[in-house]
C-alpha cells in the first residue's frame, strides 16, 4: 500500500480467541518492533474497528488505519479482487454441495469439511464486502 516504512502505525484484531491473544501477548514485543507499531489493541467483539486494511487469518481480523495513510482506490480495487475470489470460491464450494452424486458417495466427513468451508468463505465475502464499504465511506 505503499506506506512508509519507518511510519508508525497502531494496529487491531478483533474476534481472535484465547490461542491468539495468548500468541499476541507473548510476541508483543518482537510484532512492536519488526512491524514498527506504536500501539497494538485488541477490540471488543461488537466494537466497530477504524476505516482500516484487514487481513482475516481464521476467524481473527486484522486491522491496520488507513486514513491519511493509503491510496483509496488502490485499496478498493485489492478489495475487489479479495471479493470476487472469495466470491468465486463460495460458487465453486456450493457447486460442489449442490452435486447429489458428490454427497452421496463422499465420506461423510469431506462432506462436513466442504462445507465447513462454504459457511467460512461466505463470512469471509460478508466481512471484506462491509470492510469496503467502510473504505469508499473514507473522505
Amino acid at each position: 500500500m505503499n506506506i512508509a516504512p519507518g511510519r508508525k502505525l497502531p494496529l487491531y484484531f478483533r474476534h481472535g480467541d484465547a490461542a491468539d491473544r495468548a500468541r499476541l501477548d507473548a510476541n508483543r514485543s518482537y510484532l512492536a518492533r519488526l512491524a514498527n507499531l506504536d500501539a497494538i489493541i485488541w477490540l471488543e467483539p461488537n466494537a466497530e474497528p477504524p476505516a482500516a486494511a484487514t487481513v482475516l487469518a481464521g476467524a481473527m481480523e486484522i486491522h491496520v488505519p488507513l486514513a491519511g495513510l493509503i491510496d483509496k482506490d488502490a485499496e478498493l480495487a485489492r478489495l475487489d479482487r479479495e471479493i470476487a475470489k472469495t466470491a468465486q470460491e463460495i460458487q465453486r464450494l456450493n457447486g460442489k454441495l449442490g452435486n447429489d452424486n458428490f454427497v452421496a458417495n463422499a465420506p461423510p466427513d469431506v462432506v462436513e469439511r466442504e462445507r465447513e468451508k462454504a459457511a467460512a468463505a461466505a463470512d469471509a465475502l460478508q466481512r471484506l464486502s462491509a470492510q469496503r464499504k467502510r473504505i469508499a465511506a473514507l473522505p
